[in-house]
């Protein structure tokens, strides 16, 4: 090469490799400023705080607590969903079909819009329209009736050990955790697992386009825990996320808990789950814990591109 030449490239090559370097350390220390500012907001709940987070384009992630076993509580409705519109995919279930729901079916003292709205049950309703309320209302006596439809917890269970998903487990129904203090603790899931079926989830490998166009429909129409995930959001932020929230006992809540993706301004996309448990501080403090995670989340990687 002529060395007019090389003396040109050899400086570009320099420019360039110092480019790099800079944009490496720089990025590693907002990385690093990100999960310190995580871990401040933490002590917060005085409880246990897990934490999994994932940039979906670039899979940066995050964790945080993340080795304990957590009650999913109302979560866990995002799963059976997703079990329910695998044997929609199968067609075994059709989203058109009617259920017919009784009395029986609609148990008193537990939260139900549907329980609501027809009080006497003797009601046919489309399995679709079951789903949208379990998912996005957290309809508790439509996730004992998909239970039963789908063949019960443990089928669930097995359909989300199938996809890879090993970390939690689907033992009780609402009916069993509203009579048993300790039954909520059968459902459990540690933050990795259930940021690995998020994403599972947004690719679109487990279930067929129009399912998964369903289901993150009614995510995003999620109506309960406004104040969690979307709690310090733009108010044009669109989330799809499962929250859930047990009873207090003796001033303890056992968990209060949000898990979805959110929608970047610039199309891009975050998983994130949050599972607050053991805490005795009130509701503004745990959603507030929970929306500041969310919210650093949501500038940490809304400024990476």
């Amino acid at each position: 090469m002529n060395s007019r030449i090389q003396l040109k490239v050899f400086p570009l090559f320099m420019i360039a490799l110092f480019l790099l370097t800079n944009n490496n350390v720089n990025a590693q220390k907002q990385h690093e400023i990100f999960r310190q500012k995580i871990e401040k907001i933490l002590p917060q709940a005085k409880g246990t705080v897990g934490v999994a987070i994932m940039g979906l384009e670039d899979r940066e992630t995050f964790l945080f607590n993340e080795g304990l076993k957590y009650p999913m509580q109302s979560v866990y409705k995002f799963p059976l969903a997703m079990a329910v519109l695998n044997q929609v995919d199968k067609g075994k279930l059709s989203l058109n079909q009617k259920i017919h729901i009784t009395s029986k079916d609609l148990l008193p003292n537990t939260w139900s819009p549907i329980r609501e709205k027809y009080p006497k049950g003797n009601v046919d309703l489309k399995l679709s329209e079951i789903l949208a309320y379990t998912v996005s209302q957290s309809d508790n006596n439509g996730c004992d009736i998909l239970f039963r439809l789908i063949g019960g917890t443990k089928k669930v269970d097995a359909y989300i050990h199938s996809l890879g998903i090993k970390s939690i487990a689907i033992a009780a129904t609402e009916e069993e955790m509203h009579k048993d203090w300790n039954a909520q603790f059968a459902n459990w899931c540690k933050p990795r697992a259930m940021l690995r079926l998020l994403e599972i989830f947004y690719k679109g490998k487990a279930l067929s386009k129009t399912s998964n166009d369903f289901l993150w429909k009614v995510m995003t129409e999620t109506t309960s825990g406004p104040n969690k995930i979307k709690g310090l959001l733009p108010k044009s932020a669109s989330v799809a996320h499962k929250t859930g929230l047990s009873d207090t006992k003796d001033g303890v809540l056992a968990a209060t808990n949000d898990a979805g993706i959110m929608t970047l301004p610039n199309g891009e996309h975050v998983a994130i789950v949050v599972f607050v448990s053991n805490t005795p501080v009130d509701e503004k403090t745990r959603d507030g814990v929970i929306a500041q995670i969310s919210k650093a989340a949501w500038d940490y990687y809304l400024a990476k591109k």
